[in-house]
């Protein structure tokens, strides 16, 4: 399948009523309820948190949602469980740590309503000037285009009835992104939006640019080669169920 970019129309239509933005989080308190009041600036969304059992105020802090699910700890698991609580017609996946711009609505929209399309994404911006993080930037887009991975800090959006007829994501220890866009890849095109979504860097400045790199690269080469995520899991430090925060492995 190709893979593509898309901008969006000049439309003035309303689509924010045909969207459900699902919103996985393990101890957000600092970006959830930001998040969730840029949403709301933005349009009538119907917003979904899915808690995974955290220790801050993340839940308190998500008051403003129009559902606040709890569930065993696991991206897989939040994200599938606040699928099935959606009413919308288009399904968001969204990370705490992200900022959606505006126009995202239409854009989702138009490239929704193209038949042979599966899902798509946006174009990512980390939250850092440094010119390295441009090139993480690139890669990722070439990724997608390429390769029709779609990782979770780029705002994975698909139909709900897509995303059913293929069982949601793979409730495994971690890259569950990583395989369930493998599925969409077979049901149509990948296409990414212009439509910027700003993701927070605190990902690779924990880690190193180089570290979190080249240990992203070598578990997606471990996969391919038969590797099982639950072990691959073990080698990363720790099983994603028991991270103290929402990084992805991305």
């Amino acid at each position: 399948m190709t893979h593509d970019t898309f901008s969006a129309s000049m439309s003035k239509e309303n689509f924010t009523s045909q969207i459900a933005v699902i919103i996985p989080t393990l101890n957000e308190e600092n970006s959830i309820a930001g998040l969730i009041s840029r949403l709301r600036q933005l349009g009538d969304f119907e917003i979904i948190v899915v808690d995974g059992g955290s220790s801050d105020e993340t839940i308190a802090q998500s008051r403003n949602a129009d559902k606040v699910l709890e569930s065993p700890p696991g991206r897989a698991r939040q994200q599938n469980l606040g699928a099935q609580h959606a009413n919308a017609e288009y399904l968001l996946f969204l990370h705490a740590d992200c900022d959606v711009s505006a126009g995202f609505d239409q854009a989702v929209a138009d490239i929704l309503r193209q038949p042979d399309v599966s899902a798509g994404c946006f174009s990512q911006r980390i939250d850092h000037p440094a010119k390295k993080y441009r090139l993480i930037e690139s890669g990722n887009a070439w990724r997608v285009r390429v390769l029709g991975w779609i990782y979770g800090d780029q705002g994975l959006f698909v139909r709900r009835e897509t995303f059913l007829k293929l069982g949601g994501f793979p409730e495994i220890e971690l890259m569950e992104d990583l395989f369930f866009s493998k599925q969409l890849r077979r049901e149509g095109r990948l296409v990414i939006a212009n439509a910027p979504l700003t993701v927070s860097a605190r990902r690779w400045e924990k880690r190193g640019v180089l570290v979190q790199t080249l240990s992203n690269w070598f578990m997606i080469v471990m996969v391919h080669l038969g590797v099982s995520p639950k072990r691959l899991a073990k080698w990363y430090g720790h099983v994603r169920e028991e991270e103290t925060d929402a990084d992805s492995v991305n």
